[in-house]
């Protein structure tokens, strides 16, 4: 019987140590987890998140990613074309960038964004189709503006009606503005539909953020999100992308070439992709900076094309845009064998030409009313003309060996 008693009192003796040590284990488990937003702002550093909008059908409609500075209250939107191509080594083959997401998960395809632009994405969050209209009527619709009224029956008999002028989208209209395609659009006019509506969701969650953030209001929607972090780090982690200043915020595409591939048109970046990484960093780091593209004045530039590189004026229009110059006009120069990239001066403010110049690495900067001054700008709101020679590699000047 005393044999029996203390081998209970062993079993006891046991069982309290592994219980000892599994209360243990559970309380260093928690000590380990970091809250990787709040070591994000501790740090002061850029908020970096990769949002996609998934379609009906589990493809991937649309992304982007957004790089916030909360010190600055500035933000990016760099837009990911889905049908950017690439040997995507997590597909082992030529492919659209959205097959990636589709043939792999969201966890390939963010290897792949990082590798594209160039930065760390440490946050991602997926919505639906049927999330994003959801979402966007607890914002109270978002507002785009649309050039012209849509009117349109697909081949299929949908019917696709939308106004014209700066409109506010319930979700239903949202989902129209985002699947319609006229017969004279190209992929590029989408892209440019999918950037607006991204564009105009960071604005409704910075405009309704004292709404959508009172309380345990945000737990009304957050099943709309499909994030890797826990629900309060994305509750945070939206709470502070709110508090961007929606009215500066820099859009970014990808830009390059097409090709056809296996009877698909691909998205070729220029340099390898080297651009575009340059180009991200460049806009990263101007969200830090107090300096640079946010000045009072807003200079207007037209940039012509005097060489036969197809869509370099456009292009390079991006690029300014994306320092916050002003474009009117992305054009053919009056011939195309310039040799020399020329900075022409209608403003007369030598400081700020000199700045243009810097920017693309030019220092060849003339006066309008110089003799060497051949070509008028096509208005007279223009400030400035970038005639694009052949040294010019689609980003900035090469100075070439005489």
């Amino acid at each position: 019987m005393r044999k029996f008693r203390d081998e209970q009192k062993g079993l006891v003796f046991i069982l309290l140590i592994l219980l000892i040590m599994a209360g243990a284990a559970v309380i260093f488990s928690v000590s380990l987890h970091t809250d990787v937003v709040q070591e994000t702002l501790d740090r002061d550093q850029k908020i970096q998140m990769l949002i996609g909008v998934e379609d009906s059908d589990g493809s991937l409609l649309f992304s982007s990613v957004l790089i916030y500075y909360p010190s600055s209250q500035k933000a990016a939107l760099i837009n990911i074309p889905g049908y950017t191509g690439s040997i995507y080594a997590s597909l082992n083959r030529t492919a659209q960038i959205k097959k990636v997401y589709e043939e792999k998960g969201i966890e390939s395809y963010r290897e792949e964004v990082k590798k594209l632009i160039g930065i760390q994405i440490p946050f991602y969050t997926i919505i639906t189709m049927e999330d994003f209209a959801k979402l966007t009527d607890y914002f109270g619709g978002l507002r785009v503006f649309i050039s012209e009224p849509i009117d349109y029956v697909s081949d299929d008999g949908s019917m696709y009606i939308l106004p014209s002028g700066a409109v506010n989208l319930d979700g239903d209209k949202v989902l129209t503005y985002l699947h319609y395609k006229l017969s004279d659009e190209d992929e590029t006019d989408l892209q440019d539909r999918y950037q607006n509506a991204m564009t105009a969701f960071i604005t409704a969650l910075s405009d309704k953020k004292f709404i959508l953030f009172d309380g345990h209001n945000f737990r009304n929607y957050s099943s709309c999100f499909r994030s890797n972090i826990k629900a309060e780090e994305e509750e945070k982690l939206f709470k502070i992308i709110s508090g961007v200043d929606s009215e500066s915020i820099i859009r970014q595409t990808i830009t390059g070439s097409f090709r056809n591939v296996d009877g698909q048109s691909l998205l070729f970046p220029l340099n390898n992709g080297e651009n575009v990484r340059n180009n991200v960093r460049q806009v990263a780091n101007m969200l830090v900076s107090s300096e640079g593209a946010y000045n009072s004045r807003v200079y207007i530039l037209e940039i012509q094309n005097g060489t036969t590189t197809q869509g370099l004026a456009r292009n390079t229009s991006i690029l300014f845009q994306n320092a916050s110059y002003d474009v009117l006009s992305a054009i053919n120069a009056d011939r195309n064998d310039y040799e020399e990239t020329v900075i022409i001066d209608r403003l007369g403010n030598a400081e700020a030409a000199k700045a243009i110049g810097d920017f693309i690495h030019c220092d060849n900067i003339i006066k309008a009313d110089s003799e060497n001054a051949e070509t008028t700008a096509h208005s007279s709101d223009v400030d400035f003309t970038i005639i694009l020679g052949r040294d010019f590699n689609g980003q900035y000047v090469i100075k070439r060996r005489k």
